[in-house]
């Protein structure tokens, strides 16, 4: 002879399932943001533009072709997306930024040159998951990039302003580094194919 349950019974069953499907739904929830939430941040790094030659002066200014250059870095990243711009003390960083700073409304936070920890630090976790524009020097933008994890790359030349260097960082912590080619080609310059690592 069957029994049919007591109405309690069947109303803690549905409270449990209930509950449980709750629990599930929220445990879902948490590993879709937590996987895809800031997935992604994309470092932009670049030399600072043509300065002046000054022999006596250490922090000597942009020259003609430095600020074409600094105008094509608005042309190229102007949509971009990015959210923050790090230049160094020194004016030819700043005056390289400048242009696409004042295009999208950013500060150019300044970081002292030498202190690459400091500023891989923020971009990791201030900016994590963001795009960042690096404005550095042809000493300072590999220690950067290797820093970021995206291993070694060849050293910058003394007369090479053209060089931009991409690296993705995934959640996983690995990176990515693509280099291109940005603005007039440097006479003498290396190919302008594209580098992955």
């Amino acid at each position: 002879m069957d029994e049919t349950p007591e109405p309690r019974t069947r109303l803690r069953t549905i409270i449990v399932f209930s509950m449980f499907f709750a629990v599930l739904g929220a445990v879902v929830v948490f590993a879709y943001f937590a996987t895809f939430s800031h997935p992604l941040t994309t470092v932009i790094i670049v030399r600072h533009a043509e300065k002046n030659i000054e022999p006596n002066n250490p922090d000597p200014d942009l020259s003609p072709a430095g600020q074409a250059r600094a105008q094509e870095l608005v042309r190229m990243l102007g949509a971009a997306g990015i959210n923050a711009i790090y230049g160094t003390q020194f004016k030819r960083t700043q005056q390289s930024a400048k242009p696409l700073a004042d295009n999208l409304h950013l500060a150019i936070n300044v970081m002292d040159a030498k202190k690459t920890g400091d500023l891989v630090n923020s971009i990791l976790t201030i900016n994590r998951g963001q795009t960042i524009l690096v404005v550095g020097h042809s000493n300072t933008v590999p220690e950067i990039i290797a820093a970021l994890g995206g291993g070694s790359v060849p050293e910058i030349p003394d007369s090479e302003y053209d060089n931009m260097f991409i690296v993705n960082i995934y959640k996983s912590g690995s990176a990515k580094v693509m280099r291109i080619k940005y603005g007039s080609a440097i006479p003498g310059g290396a190919a302008s194919g594209p580098m992955m690592r």
